[in-house]
This record gives structure tokens, C-alpha cells and sequence, in this order.
């Protein structure tokens, strides 16, 4: 298959320029698009076919829980019910954005999209890319990450040509995503909201509009669980992983650079091809030939930014070991250490 890649500017475009994405997506095919948090793969969410060709295109598992993206309120109610006062006032609060909410789903959403549940994933996006291409097909768009399951989720399009070109239909070009990682998952059919994937959205935010919210286990967890059932896209598969072994390293600041020399000298001293992972206010501190800042404590969302990226880039300089410094585990703290530990394979140490 040859895979049509489109450039878009989000700033100045016509829905026209969109006219083939929507197209191909209207006839059951795939195609990749930006959104505010990674760039997403879509199909049309109420077709078991196109649901069974995104799960291919991805060689994702298929009890694994496709989100729809829909560009209304309208859409919402469209596939999903019991939709509770508390999820319209975070649907106002969030809406368009990055937050995906769980409901009950209607009838017309097939289980193909929803890995076998009876309920179904919900997200608004703001990225103007996907609202259009929403809006302009006129179906509701079931999209993962537009990535081969398992590898650093794209925030560029390069990513996904280096990922699934030759695999889907189209990729719509927008340039470099703003967030980088996934949207917070509220699981909406708990008498008390539950958080199935930490994200942009923290916890704080949304109890300061709906009150007490809880956090799955799964999120905390210290291993994989293949006995968990998936209500949330990366609750029980490995996600976000470079080619090569990487390792966090938490404990007080100086602890971990002096533990993180010391494994980059054991490594190279049997000439392993080596990197760290760093924030740009400790980079300088390490005695590595690899040595790349993934942004600064001082301000989480560059590092939640530049996250993939920099593991992508791990696999281009052929990392056999990956040293990464840890991160604080509150707000989006933990969004972002919910990634990398993930992507560890939960392969941590302490200094």
C-alpha cells in the first residue's frame, strides 16, 4: 500500500484540504492525524472493520480499548449513556482537550472498538486538525496512538512514517504535537470516577471540579498484569518501549548521577553502546558519550514534550542500555513516570 502523506498547518487551513483524509475514512480506511496530545490512527469508530484494520495496521491486541473522538456534545450522547451530572461538569470544565471519559456505551458502538466492553471511551480533542477532520467526515473516529503497538507513541509525523507508512491510507502532517503524551482516562461508571491513565489532566484538576476521584492500582503497579481486564488503552501490555534495556534510577539527586556513572562505566567497559537520560539541570553532570536532556524539572510539560521523542531517538542511535533519571510522582509527575516505567518494562533501581 502506498501511504499518501499530506502536509497541514494547524493555523491557516481549509476543511477542503481535508476532503481526502475524510474520504478515505468515510470508506473504512485508516488515516493518521495529529491531536493536542500524539498523533492519533483513525477509522471510523461504528465500523467493525475499520476497528479490525486499526488493531492490525498496529499489531495491537484486540482486548485492548480503541477511543472514540467525537467533535460535540452531541457525539457524546451520540455513543455513550448514563452520562452523570459530575461527567458534564468535567465535560464543560475539559471539553475540548485532553481528558477521555468511560461510559456505558450505546448500542451502534461495536465491540471491535471497545476490546469486547460493554462500555466505550470518550474524548473531545482541541487539536483544530482532528476537530475538523472529525466534523468534516461526519463519523466519530476511533483512534490509538499511530504507532506499532508497543513503541514510544509518535508526537511527530516522522514518527508515524517511520511506524506504519506503507501500512495505512494517509498521514495528515501537522507538524510537532504540544503536549506528547496520552490523555488522562476517567473510568465515569464508578459511583466515585477512577483514573485508568494519569495524564495532561491530573487528579487535582478534576477533583476541583467534581470532588473525591480515585486511582486505579493498575496505575501504581510495580509489574505487568496480563490478568487485568483492559477498561483503558495500556493498562495491561507493555507500552512506550526503546529497542534497548532501559533502566530508572530514583534516590537523592547526587546518589543518582554517582549510581548512573558507575553503570555507564560498567557497560562501556564491555564496549555496550550507552545512554542517559537526563533533566537539562543535571545533563552536564554525567561522564557518558550519550547524553540527551529531556527537559527541565522546572517545568513539567517540556518534559512530558519531549518524552517519545527522546526514547525514538534512543533506537536511532542504537542504545544497547538506557539510563534514565526518575521524576516526582505527583501532579503530571506521575503521568510522565507512568510512561517511563512502563516503557522500563517497570525495571527500576535505587541509588
Amino acid at each position: 500500500m502506498e501511504t499518501i502523506i499530506q502536509k497541514v498547518n494547524p493555523e491557516f487551513f481549509e476543511d477542503e484540504e481535508l476532503k481526502k483524509g475524510c474520504g478515505i475514512l468515510q470508506s473504512g480506511g485508516l488515516v493518521a492525524f495529529p491531536t493536542e496530545t500524539v498523533y492519533g490512527l483513525g477509522g471510523d469508530a461504528l465500523s467493525p472493520e475499520a476497528a479490525h484494520r486499526i488493531y492490525a495496521a498496529k499489531g495491537r491486541p484486540s482486548d485492548n480499548p480503541l477511543i472514540v473522538h467525537v467533535a460535540d456534545i452531541d457525539g457524546v450522547c451520540d455513543v455513550a449513556r448514563n452520562i452523570s451530572q459530575e461527567a458534564w461538569a468535567l465535560a464543560k470544565a475539559f471539553w475540548p482537550g485532553p481528558l477521555t471519559m468511560i461510559f456505558d456505551k450505546q448500542e451502534k458502538v461495536p465491540l471491535s472498538t471497545t476490546g469486547g466492553l460493554e462500555t466505550v471511551a470518550v474524548r473531545m480533542p482541541v487539536h483544530p486538525v482532528a476537530a475538523a477532520l472529525i466534523r468534516c467526515s461526519g463519523i466519530y473516529i476511533a483512534a490509538p496512538s499511530a504507532n506499532i503497538s508497543g513503541r514510544p507513541s509518535p508526537t511527530k509525523a516522522e514518527h508515524v512514517i517511520e511506524d506504519l507508512n506503507g501500512r495505512i491510507e494517509m498521514i495528515l502532517d501537522g507538524g510537532q504535537v504540544g503536549i506528547g503524551i496520552e490523555s488522562t482516562i476517567l473510568d465515569m461508571t464508578d459511583k466515585i470516577p477512577v483514573i485508568l491513565r494519569p495524564g495532561y489532566i491530573t487528579k487535582e484538576m478534576l477533583e476541583e471540579v467534581i470532588g473525591e476521584v480515585k486511582i486505579d492500582p493498575a496505575v501504581t503497579i510495580e509489574e505487568f498484569d496480563r490478568s487485568i481486564v483492559a477498561k483503558a488503552p495500556g493498562m495491561k501490555y507493555r507500552h512506550y518501549a526503546p529497542k534497548g534495556r532501559l533502566t530508572i534510577v530514583e534516590g537523592r539527586p547526587e546518589k543518582v548521577v554517582e549510581r548512573i556513572n558507575a553503570l555507564v562505566h560498567e557497560k562501556e567497559e564491555e564496549h555496550k553502546k550507552v545512554a542517559v537520560i537526563a533533566a537539562e539541570e543535571s545533563k552536564a553532570d554525567y561522564r557518558c558519550r550519550e547524553v540527551y536532556s529531556i527537559g527541565s524539572r522546572k517545568t513539567e510539560g517540556s518534559i512530558a514534550a519531549g518524552l517519545y521523542d527522546i526514547l525514538r531517538k534512543m533506537d536511532d542511535i542504537g542504545a544497547e542500555y538506557i539510563f534514565a533519571e526518575s521524576f516526582a510522582e505527583d501532579g503530571m509527575g506521575q503521568a510522565i513516570m507512568n510512561r517511563m516505567l512502563k516503557a522500563a518494562g517497570y525495571h527500576r533501581i535505587r541509588a
